[in-house]
């Protein structure tokens, strides 16, 4: 099994089944196709998500930092947004080479906190996007920024708010790492969607699934939805101005197109994931082994929104846009100045 074929069933996902068949028939065995995908497909992706995730964000964090005097309350999601990308891109290296060597993790807390980071940055990304969506309505709602939520001491509490519940939200995920971690002795690290504990697993994920993805993916189609609706109602005495008004109905759209299509598929699988050993036990060895497969695929690009993201902060407003490449040029032009020989009279 090279790392073409893997690669090639990675980018077709709706062929998958017949791809594990096909491998089957091959001659390599259903056992092996998971951790024939975390040895050869996992860890290059990760790379790749890495390699460009971290530089943007980092760069976005920094240009906050020094770029912007000041801030506005989508600044304050966006900022935050950023952080979390940030915290969650620097886990993938160590998980890269983990899985390109065949390991596990070794420390309970590495395992746990790597667990953690995962699932908060998840559920705080969609919901930091439901309140840039929000934000972004009431600034053509309201123009002139009188509004109590475009505050920016507003938007500070929200974000607190925020991750407060996505906290509480991954708190029993705690709990079940550690009862997982303690029936095999501290030296297995599982994924979430093959832990086993007291705590109903699939109920857990289902309701998961509900509070953290779906809530949030109608907060951001409504709030798309009712931004369409004032610019339509806002056209007529608008026309010059309707193209610049439309900015934020693409973004808005468009995060919710993005968590849609990364987000749907893994949270789908997760929960058939844990269904195939919680709730149907007489399943096929190998339909399950198929089933954990497709999950993995799912994994990744679940994770892609973090490489994604830096795009929003650029689209939103203009005003970090100009700063950033301002900034930008004034390097550009003291390093040329600095390498400019000296001249003498």
């Amino acid at each position: 099994m090279d790392f073409t074929s893997v690669w090639y069933l990675s980018q077709h996902p709706q062929n998958a089944v017949y791809c594990f068949h096909w491998l089957h028939l091959a001659g390599l065995n259903c056992t092996e196709i998971a951790d024939v995908l975390k040895n050869y497909f996992l860890p290059p992706v990760y790379g790749i998500e890495f390699c460009i995730g971290f530089p943007g964000n980092l760069l976005v964090v920094f240009g906050y930092i020094f770029c912007l005097p000041q801030w506005q309350s989508c600044n304050i999601y966006l900022f935050n947004l950023a952080v979390s990308d940030l915290i969650f891109l620097c886990t993938l290296p160590r998980l890269s080479y983990l899985y390109a060597n065949n390991q596990s993790e070794t420390s309970a807390f590495a395992c746990i906190a790597n667990r953690y980071i995962l699932h908060v940055n998840l559920y705080s990304s969609i919901l930091f996007m439901v309140w840039l969506s929000m934000d972004r309505f009431l600034l053509i709602r309201h123009p002139t920024r009188n509004h109590y939520l475009l505050r920016p001491r507003t938007a500070l509490k929200v974000t607190g708010l925020s991750w407060l519940v996505v906290n509480v939200e991954v708190a029993p995920m705690i709990a079940l790492m550690l009862q997982d971690l303690q029936s095999r002795n501290g030296k297995l690290c599982k994924d979430f969607a093959s832990l086993k504990g007291d705590i109903d697993t699939l109920g857990y994920s289902l309701g998961l699934t509900l509070t953290g993805y779906v809530l949030p993916l109608l907060g951001l189609c409504s709030f798309s939805y009712q931004i369409a609706h004032l610019l339509r109602a806002q056209e007529r005495c608008l026309q010059r101005r309707t193209a610049s008004f439309k900015r934020p109905l693409r973004v808005v759209a468009s995060a919710a197109a993005m968590f849609l299509v990364l987000y749907t598929p893994y949270h789908l699988l997760r929960n058939i994931r844990i269904a195939s050993w919680q709730v149907w036990k007489g399943l096929h060895l190998c339909t399950g082994k198929y089933i954990e497969g497709l999950y993995i695929l799912t994994r990744p690009l679940a994770f892609l929104h973090s490489v994604i993201n830096p795009v929003f902060y650029f689209l939103v407003g203009d005003k970090f846009r100009e700063l950033f490449y301002a900034k930008l040029r004034k390097l550009v032009r003291k390093t040329e100045q600095q390498r400019q020989p000296t001249q003498h009279i």
